[in-house]
């Protein structure tokens, strides 16, 4: 079993909270940043039973200095920076929140690591938001990127952030780039969450319909817990690389809310509502990711089909829904 340190931003995320689960069944010790500007953000960690587990310490991606103490004083060796304003509706509200938060906030971490630890190994969440207005009909790492949203270009912007400090200053540094994958510890804000909710307040008699946006729009979905072995194998490579990390299928909105539907002997087309309120200014209609270098190179492939993580969804969000009303 090893002993190394990891650091990761972002544990309180879906992400974040597997990636800490993951670690510590390797021995790792795991040391938590969060940022205290939201109210309770501990929850994930809590439903996976490890926050008792990781140390958790308060720094902020906008801030150098916090970093630097936060490298220095966990000795860390693995990197993960999971943090960002991570949502895409909101970049559009927020963008500059979101490229400081986002962009300028992984170079920050960069430079720490720089600094204080360049031996490091480190980990950047790139994202097939990336690829935007795709290129080609499957996107892999040569896939050229056509960013749709503030939050898309503010993570491009970190991920060559990463390329080029590799690059210039020998870094071990490597960036996944993720396609969409989800969770039950997935926010209530992202598509495939709020559609897993609706059925559970449906479901139980709390919520007539679902007002949606594209329901047209494709993604490439799998599970997040599947996902984060995938960032840390990439760490464990003897040289650091960019990895497209995906199951290789696409899936529209429409169908998910089937299937989602369909697990409690719903049919979704009677609840589902098309509401233009939630179209983004510029949509992505489709992404599906080939994962190939990530099999060959990693030994790493998707293990959970996507009905399983609906289902998985859905029945987890019935639960929350059943003790609320039990509260």
């Amino acid at each position: 079993m090893s002993s190394k340190h990891a650091l990761i931003t972002g544990v309180t995320g879906q992400d974040g909270a597997y990636l800490a689960r993951f670690l510590l069944g390797r021995g790792y010790s795991v040391h938590g940043v969060i940022a205290r500007r939201g109210t309770d953000t501990l929850w994930r960690l809590r439903e996976l039973s490890v926050l008792d587990d990781i140390e958790i310490i308060d720094a902020d991606l906008i801030d150098l200095s916090s970093l630097i103490r936060a490298l220095e004083r966990t000795k860390a060796e693995e990197i993960y920076n999971l943090a960002a304003q991570s949502f895409v509706a909101t970049s559009w509200d927020q963008p500059l929140l979101t490229a400081e938060v986002t962009a300028v906030g992984a170079l920050r971490l960069l430079e720490a690591m720089r600094i204080v630890n360049p031996k490091a190994r480190f980990y950047q969440a790139s994202t097939s938001e990336m690829f935007g207005k795709i290129q080609q009909p499957v996107q892999d790492e040569r896939t050229p990127f056509y960013p749709r949203s503030p939050y898309a270009v503010s993570k491009l912007f970190a991920h060559w952030s990463t390329v080029n400090y590799r690059e210039s200053f020998n870094l071990h540094a490597s960036s996944g780039i993720l396609f969409n994958h989800e969770s039950p510890l997935r926010g209530i804000e992202f598509v495939t969450r709020k559609v897993t909710d609706a059925v559970a307040r449906i479901n139980c008699g709390l919520q007539k319909e679902l007002r949606l946006g594209n329901v047209d729009a494709q993604r490439d979905w799998g599970f997040a817990g599947d996902y984060v072995e995938a960032m840390w194998a990439m760490l464990q490579q003897p040289e650091p690389d960019n990895y497209v990390v995906a199951t290789g299928k696409t899936t529209s909105v429409r169908e998910m809310c089937r299937i989602a539907f369909a697990h409690v002997g719903l049919k979704s087309e009677d609840y589902v509502v098309v509401d233009p309120r939630y179209h983004r200014p510029a949509e992505v209609d489709v992404l599906i990711g080939n994962a190939a270098k990530a099999k060959e190179r990693l030994g790493w492939s998707p293990k959970t089909p996507l009905e399983t993580l609906i289902h998985m969804m859905v029945d987890a969000d019935i639960e929350r829904v059943r003790r609320s009303l039990r509260a």
